[in-house]
């Protein structure tokens, strides 16, 4: 009675067995879904150390914005607008499609993009006025409010930090660095830390999918671009 009970119960294991094995495999794997963000920062991260995208692609500027550009690229996306306006810079396309899409944010999060003003003299003034001029990628951001970020910057792909609660404070009391330099003392000026000279943040998600490819806007509209962005 009891040898028939036990051989009764292996042979239901058996088949429950058999049963499971066949339903496990009939079941698709889950594949993990990757953001654009997520994706973005792996790629800033393997990066770190390349004095030239051209290892990498001889598609984009080897700056800034095209460093930022490769590490979100993907097909039928693209940062930059449909249209270029004459003397625009890829920093300052790039934020104008992202106000366009409204993607801008106010506050840090990991794989946003960063925007910076007037991290280099572009106009030889000597002056302030420069506007958009530098842009990286957020890869995280610490409880104490300090962002790392990667960016293209004096020949180099690098990490930077800085801190809005404390944008002009190079350390903190216990001697962590709270804000790199963005902008070196020269002549002319004094030097900014990365936190005086953040601009503002931005998202990228599918919105920024375009198929077109950037152009240049014609000569005729240049006057009319030129009011837009006063």
């Amino acid at each position: 009675m009891h040898r028939g009970v036990w051989l009764g119960a292996v042979v239901g294991m058996l088949l429950w067995g058999g049963e499971a094995e066949a339903v496990r495999k009939r079941t698709p794997k889950r594949q993990t879904t990757v953001s654009l963000a997520e994706r973005a920062v792996w790629r800033a991260k393997s990066w770190l150390g390349l004095s030239t995208l051209r290892t990498v692609s001889t598609t984009v500027n080897d700056d800034c914005s095209g460093f930022t550009q490769l590490a979100y690229r993907k097909p039928g996306l693209s940062l930059m607008p449909a249209v270029t306006f004459p003397g625009e810079n890829g920093v300052k396309a790039i934020y104008r499609k992202a106000v366009d899409l409204g993607t801008v944010r106010e506050t840090p999060r990991p794989g946003d993009m960063v925007f910076f003003r007037d991290t280099h003299d572009r106009n030889k003034d000597g002056k302030l006025n420069d506007g958009l001029t530098h842009i990286g990628i957020v890869e995280r951001v610490a409880e104490d409010g300090t962002v790392t970020f990667v960016h293209k910057a004096g020949g180099l792909v690098k990490r930077g930090r800085f801190n809005l609660s404390h944008p002009d404070e190079r350390k903190d009391e216990q001697g962590r660095v709270l804000n790199d330099w963005l902008r070196r003392r020269d002549k002319r000026n004094r030097g900014y830390m990365a936190g005086e000279l953040v601009a503002g943040f931005a998202s990228v998600d599918e919105r920024w999918a375009d198929t077109a490819a950037p152009k240049v806007a014609p000569k005729v509209a240049s006057k009319v671009a030129s009011a837009k962005r006063r």
